[in-house]
This record gives structure tokens, C-alpha cells and sequence, in this order.
């Protein structure tokens, strides 16, 4: 594309139809639908878009609407976007677990008169909420299961609006085109609420300029082109997937492929063979758990030429991904683990033709991120915001490292507080929290800086290194740095941790709730002759105490090697009786810790841990799949770590 062409595509409605001039018969969207990939080319693409938007256009929908977005990849959820962008309205997209006062939170505080929803179970959310919601003039639906009976005049098919766009194009063919023409990149192109660990969610408003510009120079960067293939697996919500999935594919013109559902992403995955890879941290330590996993159940000579092998891939797979110097031997070794070893597991993961994959949204840890790289695969971390369209610093070929997040990204100007937060201003900028001033002024300054809320620093080779939330990072009562989130990742790279909460500001000593992980514990218990009747059972099991004690202890070694964190070692901890879960408050819909929430939740095992209790009983309200509550009464038992004397014995036996 030429640079007068660029500056005269600055919204995506205008993008979309340089990409069908340029190249519109080049695949644009695959779907898998009962097993077999569909694929659609620019040119369908604009067609599906185009209809759309001349039937929400009929509906009522105008210049400036709201329509809200529920459900998972789709080809149609993502032309549903683009169509309100053709008409100046803004898409909004809603995370596809929310529950129903969640979506009810974001259709009144968005003022969305539109919804298109994914299948019956979105629908049925929207119509729970159309009493408190009444502006809602239409349900847009994309499967059709389910849904013969339901009132046509509320909850239309994506055909029948399909039919009434090509009625309008009829009557009016130069109607879409003027709308077009009409906008412009300072024009909002998305609303994006934020996940909320500190309360109500807030919504980032970015531009369309935000948008292409941040996604061009993010694929000059990575030299993505017509011919590179991504899955879209990420909720729709997340400003991750609006740039990879959405922003980047218009700008570069490359194909995304949607999956058939959440439970075959890996298959899928393994057929599409993606080059281009992107994927919060729980992802890849879901899959390292997965792998784990197999090789436990694998027999004796293929565990121990995996683990051989993966010792030598530790030595020398980073070092040959960054073309360094390795010795011949080295070298010979590796290739043949290549063939006996991390190329099979990188078929397996999907991972095989992968030429650059990214990590962010939460610090990811060494161990883990190493892992990867010593396979070969080329995984980066970047660091970024919703309210940055992503990008703040971004990690070089060859200049990869675990411990910090690159440099400052093109046209991002970046600078460290006096008490360490971090600040980046660039054209990414999002333009404000939509009807919120007050937040607005609290994270943007008049010269457009964003304060970040996380502690870090840039080293002497202009590398971020990102500490924690600066409102995590505490104190231990001795004056040493506590930085919670930290030794989270440390613990989570363990396969048998799914989550970790820890506690220690202002405290004598370091303490930890766990969630086990119920597929690794669960395969080790089959293994081990161990019966069970539920996650509550097998979580108290005295077994089970000894597999997390191993993993704490291992993350103790490390913390002790490191003068800031010496006294950050956990020393007491409690098994959690239920898994933390989004729907009862504990975690955002990204997976985050509310810690405020849990600390008022279950300030008494919090308690419990700094006291001479062994164990301690707890009632908790738990929210079913199917949005009724309960309650979960468990008596807990409090662990002390082998060879650390608690705090509290130790004052105890000075007094």
C-alpha cells in the first residue's frame, strides 16, 4: 500500500476496501464448522460486512450507536464490528463468560441499543437483561440452535438482517459508501472494557488512528505480510485480540482462521499450522501442563530421553534460536532431540511453522519462558495496555530475555516516575474512559502520558524490566521488598499450581493460598492409586500437601538466592478448598487476581495464617454454571514448610 493510500485509509471501513482493490480474492476469515475449514476472501468478507451494515441501518442503527458484542470467534462477530464502523457507530465487544449483570453493567453504562450474540446461551443473557435494559431494540443472533421459538420481532438471524441490508442496497446503493466516506481516524472505532481488579470496569476509548497506526508499525516490526496466518482464539473483548485478530488482518491483509470451538483449539491449531502466535501467560502454562502431563504417562525410555533431551535444550535451543555460539557437540545433540523430541512436541502444540510468537497481559515466568525458547520456538514478551492499543515495549530478535519486556516500541517515548511507575505516551493513546472523567484524569495527563500503576525500571541497555502493580509492591516488616505477583509466576510454573495468591506486606513473613490444578493432580492421583470424589477431596489429601510443598520449596531456593526477595521465602500456606473463579468476583475474566476481593473474602484464613492455628474452617458462596448460588463449607488445614521455622514460633521461643 502506498503512503497517500494509507493516509487516505484511516478507518477500517475505508481499509476494507483497499484490501478487496488490492487483493480480494487472498483468504481474509476461515472458520471450522462441523469439521471441515470455511473460508471467506476479502472480498466475501466486505460482501457479509457491507449487507450487515445496510440491514443494522435499517434497523435504526446510526451515526455514533452502540452494539454490543457477545460471543466467541466468529467470522460474522468480527464483520458485525466492522459493519457499525462503515455506519460511525461503535462496536463493543462483551467477554463471552460474562454473566448476565455483567452484560447488563456494559450494555447501560454503553448505552448499546444493539446486541449480537453467538448462539441461544448469549441470547438468553441478553433477554434476562432486556428489563432493566428496555432501549434494546434488537437481538442479532449468529447459530441458530435453539432459537426457532423465540420473538422475531426482538431476536433476528444474521440472515434475515443479511436480507434486509440487500433490500437497502437496492433503494439506496450509494448509501453505505457516503457513510463511509463520512468518517474519519479521530472517529472512535471500539469501546473496550477494562477486566476491573480494582472495581467497575472501565471503558477505553481508541480511535481508529489509535488503532492503525499502533497495528502498521507493529507489522513493519514483525514483518507481517498478506501470506502470514494467525488463530483467533482470545476473547473478543480483549484489546489483544482486537489488534491481532482484527487490526493487524485489515492492515496487513493476512488470513485469520477461527476455531470450532474452545475445546478443539489445539487440534485446530495443529491443522492451521500459524506462523504468528499470541497468547497470555496462563496459555503456554496450560499447555507446559499438558505436556507434564503426557510425559508421565509415557513409558520409562521415553521419559528419560525427554528429560535428557530437554537438558540439552536448556544448554543450547535459546542460545541457537539467537544464533549464538554453541559448541559442535552441542549442536549435533540438538538435532537430534529436534528429531526425536521438541520437533514432535511442536507439532503437537500446534507449534511447528512458528515464526514469532508474543506473551503479555501478566509477567510470565523465566522458567517457563525459557522452556519455549529452548524448543525453538521464537516466544517474546511485549508489555502493553488496553489503553496503549497494546504496544509499549516490544522485545528484538536477539535481544530476548525473561527477566525484562524490550524497549520502548516504535514512536513510544517512555520515562520512569520518582516513585517508579512507569509512563509512555504515543499515537496508541486511548482517547479517554468513556462517560469518566474522573479516571480519565487520573491516568492520562494534559500532555498525554499514561500512568501505568506498575513499578519498573529501565536498565542500562534501555531494557524495561516491570517489578509488579505499584500498588502490590509492599514492604516485610524487616523493610525488605515484597512483590506478590512475582513469586505468583514462580509458582505457577509448577504443573500441579493452577493459581497462587500470596500475602506479605507489612507482615513477619511470606504466606500462600494455592489452587491446585485439577487435570495435573488428577492424572497423578489415576497414576498413584489415589480415589477421590471431587476437587474439595483431592485438594486436602495429605499427598497432595507434599507434591505443593516440593514446588514451594523449589521456589523458596530461588528466593533465597535473591538479596531483594531473601525474606519473601513462603513459609506457611493453605490448600484452597475451591478453584478462584471470575464469577464468584476472585478473578477478572482475564484471569486476575482481585486481591482486594479475596483479602475481604478470606481475610479470616489470612488470619489463620499468621497465628498459631493449624487449621481453620471456611464458609464461602460459590456461583454455579448455571448462575445459581450456593455455599462451600470446607475445614481447612494450614501447612508449615519443612525447614522454615515459622515466624511465629520464633518469636514465640524469643519472648
Amino acid at each position: 500500500m502506498t503512503d497517500r493510500n494509507q493516509s487516505v485509509a484511516d478507518t477500517f471501513p475505508k481499509l476494507l476496501r483497499e484490501r478487496v482493490r488490492t487483493g480480494g480474492d487472498r483468504p481474509a476469515m476461515r472458520e471450522k464448522r462441523y469439521g471441515i475449514w470455511q473460508t471467506w476472501t476479502w472480498k466475501d468478507y466486505e460482501g457479509v460486512i457491507r449487507r450487515f451494515a445496510h440491514g443494522l441501518s435499517d434497523l435504526g442503527f446510526k451515526r455514533g450507536d452502540k452494539l454490543t458484542i457477545i460471543g466467541d470467534n466468529r467470522p460474522r462477530l468480527y464483520a458485525a464490528m466492522a459493519s457499525a464502523q462503515c455506519l460511525g457507530g461503535i462496536p463493543v465487544p462483551a467477554y463471552q463468560d460474562s454473566v448476565a449483570g455483567e452484560i447488563q453493567y456494559l450494555v447501560e453504562h454503553s448505552e448499546a441499543h444493539f446486541i449480537v450474540a453467538e448462539d441461544q446461551e448469549q441470547v438468553d443473557k441478553a433477554l434476562e437483561i432486556r428489563e432493566q435494559c428496555p432501549f434494546v431494540q434488537a437481538i442479532i443472533y449468529d447459530n441458530p440452535r435453539g432459537l426457532r421459538d423465540y420473538d422475531p420481532e426482538l431476536v433476528l438471524s444474521f440472515e434475515a438482517l443479511e436480507e434486509r441490508g440487500r433490500q437497502l442496497a437496492e433503494r439506496d446503493p450509494g448509501f453505505l459508501d457516503q457513510a463511509i466516506d463520512e468518517g474519519s481516524g479521530a472517529d472512535t472505532a471500539v469501546i473496550l472494557y477494562t477486566s476491573g481488579t480494582t472495581g467497575t470496569p472501565k471503558g477505553v476509548v481508541l480511535s481508529h488512528e489509535n488503532l492503525l497506526v499502533t497495528s502498521r508499525n507493529a507489522a513493519e516490526f514483525d514483518r507481517i505480510t498478506p501470506d502470514t496466518n494467525s488463530l483467533a482464539y482470545l476473547p473478543m473483548a480483549w484489546v489483544g485480540d482486537n489488534i491481532f485478530s482484527f487490526s493487524e488482518a485489515f492492515v496487513a491483509g493476512f488470513c485469520v482462521n477461527c476455531p470450532e470451538s474452545g475445546a478443539t483449539v489445539m487440534q485446530d491449531m495443529r491443522e492451521i499450522g500459524p506462523d504468528f502466535y499470541f497468547g497470555p501467560p496462563r496459555i503456554f502454562e496450560n499447555l507446559l501442563t499438558m505436556v507434564m502431563i503426557r510425559m508421565e504417562d509415557a513409558g520409562w525410555i521415553k521419559r528419560k530421553l525427554f528429560h535428557y533431551f530437554m537438558g540439552v535444550a536448556r544448554r543450547a535451543g535459546g542460545r541457537i534460536l539467537d544464533h549464538q555460539s554453541v559448541s559442535l557437540w552441542d549442536r549435533l545433540l540438538y538435532g537430534v532431540g529436534e528429531l526425536l523430541i521438541f520437533g514432535p512436541l511442536k507439532n503437537t502444540l500446534g507449534m511447528s511453522r512458528i515464526r514469532v510468537a508474543y506473551t503479555a497481559g501478566e509477567a510470565i515466568g523465566p522458567e517457563l519462558f525459557d522452556f519455549y525458547r529452548s524448543l525453538g520456538i521464537n516466544l517474546k514478551q511485549l508489555y502493553g495496555q488496553t489503553e496503549a492499543a497494546v504496544f509499549v515495549t516490544m522485545q528484538l530478535d536477539g535481544e530476548v530475555r525473561s527477566e525484562t519486556v524490550g524497549t520502548a516500541f516504535t514512536d513510544v517515548e517512555l520515562k520512569i516516575a520518582e516513585n517508579s511507575e512507569v509512563l509512555y505516551r504515543s499515537p496508541g493513546v486511548f482517547q479517554e474512559y468513556y462517560k469518566n472523567p474522573e479516571a480519565t484524569a487520573e491516568t492520562k495527563t494534559p500532555d498525554g502520558w499514561v500512568k501505568t500503576g506498575d513499578a519498573g525500571y529501565v536498565d542500562e541497555e534501555g531494557h524495561l524490566r516491570i517489578i509488579d502493580r505499584a500498588k502490590d509492591v509492599g514492604k516485610m516488616n524487616d523493610g525488605s521488598m515484597f512483590a506478590p505477583k512475582y513469586i505468583e509466576n514462580k509458582l505457577k510454573f509448577y504443573q500441579y499450581i493452577k493459581e497462587a495468591v500470596t500475602f506479605g506486606d507489612q507482615k513477619d513473613y511470606a504466606s500462600a493460598f494455592i489452587n491446585i490444578d485439577l487435570d495435573a493432580v488428577s492424572n497423578w492421583a489415576e497414576r498413584n492409586n489415589i480415589t477421590y470424589g471431587g476437587y474439595q477431596e483431592i485438594a486436602s489429601h495429605d499427598k497432595v500437601r507434599g507434591l505443593i510443598e516440593d514446588c514451594i520449596a523449589k521456589v523458596n531456593e530461588d528466593l533465597a538466592a535473591d538479596s531483594h526477595l531473601r525474606s519473601s521465602q513462603i513459609q506457611r500456606f493453605i490448600i484452597l478448598h475451591k478453584e478462584l473463579d471470575a464469577d464468584d468476583g476472585e478473578l477478572t475474566r482475564t484471569r486476575k487476581v482481585r486481591r482486594r476481593i479475596i483479602a475481604e473474602k478470606y481475610g479470616t484464613l489470612i488470619d489463620a495464617l499468621y497465628s498459631d492455628q493449624q487449621h481453620v474452617e471456611v464458609e464461602s458462596q460459590v456461583t454455579f454454571e448455571d448462575g445459581s448460588t450456593g455455599s462451600l463449607h470446607a475445614d481447612l488445614k494450614i501447612y508449615d514448610l519443612p525447614g522454615l521455622k515459622p515466624m511465629h514460633e520464633s518469636l514465640a521461643a524469643a519472648s
